[in-house]
């Protein structure tokens, strides 16, 4: 194994395991938007709460979250290395150097944007995830009309087993959930807390601009005919759409969400 070894030592293999981290990111990004997208709906957190039951309880899921988590730590502190052992292979500037000419500003501060967004998932975690797992969460019980789907919220003070439970009474569908959404509402009524999402994702739109590109040409695939996709999908999709996506929704808590 003393080739595989090597390889990783080498410039091309550390860039290598940054580009395909940094893919399987995009990838999750993309998936949980789609299911974060639950707190726009106007069902006082029910769809929200049930999808936070899902990804918390199904056993694939978890399984493949502890991947993740090492996925995500292994990508921001590998960057940061990144950064520094290239600076120490030229602890000396060039006598000039007009950077702007051959890189664009994200692609001469990707450890700045990187050690942003790091502090940012570290907070995320401890404000959402760790409450929610090791936290006093409250829970709320949904009363869901099954005649005309009405849905009314009421705080729950009793015991259930688990994180959820399901059960029909008197015309309702009644929903016992453990309320993430709850958390979420109250965490994203502090302005400062938004303010640092938003910029975070502003961090996040520049990281993904230069990264989703740099890791096809590290994997090779540069070629002209996919060249102009691939810029597209990294600007329009992860440069764009997916920064102001998770931004909308503190924005949304804050300004409309009471």
């Amino acid at each position: 194994m003393n080739w595989l070894s090597s390889f990783l030592k080498s410039s091309i293999g550390k860039k290598l395991l940054m580009a395909l981290t940094g893919l399987f990111l995009c990838t999750f990004l993309v998936v949980h938007l789609t299911g974060n997208l639950q707190l726009f709906k106007n069902d006082s957190g029910l769809a929200f709460n049930e999808y936070a039951v899902f990804m918390t309880t199904n056993p694939l899921i978890k399984f493949t979250s502890y991947g993740l988590y090492a996925t995500i730590l292994f990508h921001a502190f590998w960057g940061i290395y990144l950064v520094y052992d290239n600076k120490k292979a030229r602890p000396v500037a060039y006598a000039q150097v007009d950077g702007k000419a051959n890189s664009g500003w994200a692609s001469r501060n990707m450890g700045l944007l990187g050690t942003i967004i790091l502090v940012f998932i570290v907070l995320h975690m401890t404000g959402f995830w760790a409450k929610y797992k090791f936290g006093e969460v409250p829970y709320t019980d949904y009363h869901v009309n099954l005649t005309d789907g009405e849905i009314t919220a009421y705080p729950y003070d009793g015991n259930i087993n688990g994180k959820i439970e399901k059960f029909t009474e008197q015309g309702f569908e009644r929903v016992i959930v453990k309320d993430l959404y709850a958390v979420v509402n109250d965490a994203f009524k502090n302005p400062y807390v938004v303010i640092f999402y938003v910029i975070a994702m502003l961090a996040l739109a520049f990281h993904l601009i230069h990264g989703f590109k740099s890791a096809f040409q590290t994997l090779g695939l540069n070629h002209k005919k996919y060249n102009q996709l691939i810029k597209n999908i990294g600007i329009g999709v992860f440069g764009i759409i997916v920064p102001i996506l998770f931004a909308a929704m503190p924005i949304y808590f804050l300004l409309f969400n009471h």
